[in-house]
C-alpha cells in the first residue's frame, strides 16, 4: 500500500471514530423517558417525579429526564413499551413487582420478564386496606363476616388486574374463604375519588400512596396492613395478621431498561439511583416514602424474583 493511501485511509478511520456515537458521552441532550405504568398521582407516579431531579444531577452532564405515563393494563402497557425500546439510555422505566412477574404468568402477555434488565430497586412497600370513615364494615373480621354472608357484595378498588392490591384480595379470598368485588383502575390516583366519593366499598393500595394521598383525611381510615409486623410510618394500624388471617403483600418498584442496555449504561443509572436513595435532601423530599425506600442492586433484585414467582404459582393455578 503507497504512503498516499495508508494517509488516507488512517484520515479516513480517524473521523469515523470522532462521528460514531459514544456511550461516553451518554447523557447528551437527549431527553431521557422515565416510563410509569400507571395513571398520574399514584405512588409510583408521585415516586418517580421526586426522583428526576436527583438522578439528573447523579447523573451530570447534560442528563434531563422526563416522566411519561402510560398506563392500563396493571403496567403491561408500559412494561411492553420499555421492553421494545432502543437500548441507548433513553428509555427506562418502573416494573411494579409482583405484577410484573403475575401478569405473564397468568395470561399470554405483551412481554416476558426477561425482555427487561432490571437496574435496581427503589421500594419497599407493604399494602394496605382503607376504607371512608363513616362505613358500617371498618375491620377485617366485620369484613369477613359481611362477605361470607353475601359473597361479592362489597366492592375492592385496586390499581388493575395483576397488580398487588388485586393479588392482596385474592389471597384475603383464599386465606378467609371469602369473596369480594375487584374495581380495577389505572392507578391509585384515579380510584382516590371513587373511594372519597363512596363509588367504592374499599381501596387496596401501598403504605406510601395512602401516606401521600390519604394521610391527612378524616374521612378514610387504614383498616390493616398486609406485613407481618406493623408499619413505623403508620403504627396504630394493625397487622391483617392481628385479625388471624396471614396476608403477605408488598409493592416493590425497581427502575428498568431494555434486555440489551449497556453494562456501563445500567451501572452508572444504579449508582444514581443507590446515591439518590442515601441523599438526605431527598429522603426529606419523599418523607411519606421514607419508611419505604429499600435500595437493592439490580442484580440482587432479579434473582429475587424467582423466590416471588414460585410464591405466586398457588394464585395462578387458582385463577385458573
Amino acid at each position: 500500500m503507497s504512503v498516499r493511501k495508508i494517509k488516507a485511509w488512517s484520515a479516513a478511520l480517524a473521523l469515523s471514530v470522532l462521528c460514531a456515537p459514544s456511550m461516553a458521552a451518554w447523557p447528551d441532550d437527549q431527553t431521557i423517558e422515565l416510563v410509569v405504568g400507571f395513571a398520574p398521582g399514584g405512588g409510583t407516579d408521585l415516586m418517580a417525579r421526586a426522583l428526576v431531579p436527583f438522578l439528573e444531577k447523579k447523573l451530570g452532564g447534560k442528563a434531563r429526564i422526563v416522566v411519561v405515563n402510560k398506563p392500563g393494563a396493571g403496567g403491561e402497557i408500559s412494561t411492553a413499551y420499555l421492553a421494545r425500546a432502543k437500548p441507548d439510555g433513553y428509555t427506562v422505566g418502573f416494573i411494579n413487582v409482583p405484577g410484573f412477574v403475575f401478569i405473564p404468568m397468568y395470561k399470554q402477555a405483551s412481554y416476558k420478564t426477561d425482555d427487561v434488565r432490571i437496574i435496581a430497586r427503589v421500594v419497599d412497600d407493604p399494602a394496605v386496606l382503607m376504607v371512608r370513615s363513616d362505613a358500617k364494615n371498618r375491620t377485617i373480621p366485620a369484613i369477613l363476616e359481611a362477605l361470607k354472608k353475601d359473597p361479592g357484595s362489597l366492592s375492592f378498588a385496586t390499581s388493575g388486574r395483576g397488580t398487588s392490591g388485586h393479588q392482596a384480595l385474592l389471597k384475603i379470598e383464599s386465606a378467609a374463604n371469602v369473596k369480594g368485588t375487584d374495581i380495577a383502575f389505572k392507578g391509585a390516583g384515579e380510584f382516590k375519588s371513587a373511594l372519597i366519593g363512596g363509588h367504592v366499598d374499599f381501596a387496596i393500595a401501598s403504605v406510601g400512596e395512602y401516606l401521600a394521598g390519604y394521610g391527612d383525611m378524616k374521612t378514610i381510615t387504614p383498616v390493616a396492613v398486609m406485613n407481618p409486623t406493623r408499619v413505623s410510618a403508620i403504627p396504630n394500624v394493625p397487622t391483617i395478621d392481628e385479625s388471624g388471617i396471614k396476608v403477605r403483600v408488598t409493592s416493590e418498584r425497581a427502575i428498568a431498561g431494555p434486555k440489551a442496555l449497556p453494562d456501563d449504561i445500567a451501572n452508572r443509572f444504579q449508582q444514581a439511583i443507590k446515591d439518590t436513595i442515601a441523599d438526605p435532601a431527598f429522603v426529606a423530599t419523599v418523607k411519606n416514602d421514607a419508611a419505604v425506600l429499600a435500595y437493592m442492586s439490580g442484580a440482587d433484585f432479579t434473582k429475587s424474583l424467582e423466590v416471588i414467582r414460585e410464591e405466586l404459582k398457588p394464585l395462578v393455578a387458582a385463577m385458573k
